[in-house]
């Protein structure tokens, strides 16, 4: 059985934060203010309150309101020149640093995601002999997080395109497993100003 010590030592967290926010009508998603601060520091403090591992972040070099919401934080960031190529290439950028023998991905734009989300995730990898373990609904619909076993890296690392890595989760559906978490945590992703609108209601 592999112990909660060296899972955090062979585990890395990727936080995917390069997307443009087009469909925010000129406003920057993860810019947006959750729990008092920026979307994008509040998923990071989320990450490291998880204890999983190391944080590592991969941002636009053309967005620099991004980097100073990280600052302070003790997060790797890895700047992706190629954020237009989809995010399969973001998700290579940083799988392309993890020597670590599992990968966490986690979106920057699930404001519902919790620390003990990603631990819940974590624990079951400890046990479990999936390649791959996904976050999912009560009710079993596959979302985030993701984490890829080091095996799979090398398929993930020849991805294209926006499908960011389904196309290698297709693959190996037979190895998958599902991790239930609460409500809608691991499906409930804020695109447009509308999605900010509703789920700010569900707040008050």
């Amino acid at each position: 059985m592999i112990s909660e010590t060296d899972t955090k030592r062979d585990t890395a967290i990727l936080l995917l934060a390069s997307g443009a926010s087009r469909r925010m009508r000129g406003r920057d998603k993860l810019l947006e203010e959750v729990r008092g601060m920026p979307l994008l520091r509040d998923r990071a403090m989320a990450c490291l309150a998880a204890k999983c591992g190391r944080v590592i972040v991969v941002l636009p070099p053309d967005r620099p309101d991004r980097d100073k919401a990280l600052v302070g934080l003790d997060v790797e960031i890895i700047h992706t020149m190629g954020s237009e190529f989809g995010q399969a290439h973001s998700l290579q950028v940083g799988l392309s640093q993890v020597q670590e023998a599992q990968a966490m991905v986690v979106l920057a734009d699930l404001p519902a995601l919790t620390p003990e989300d990603l631990k819940s995730v974590l624990t079951r990898a400890r046990t479990s002999p999936a390649l791959i373990l996904r976050g999912a609904s009560e009710t079993g619909k596959p979302g985030h997080p993701v984490l890829f076993r080091a095996a799979l890296f090398p398929e993930v690392l020849e991805l294209e395109g926006d499908q960011g890595a389904q196309p290698v989760i297709k693959r190996h559906l037979s190895k998958v497993e599902l991790v239930p978490l609460p409500d809608l945590h691991a499906l409930h992703d804020l695109d447009t100003p509308e999605d900010w609108a509703a789920w700010r209601e569900t707040q008050r």
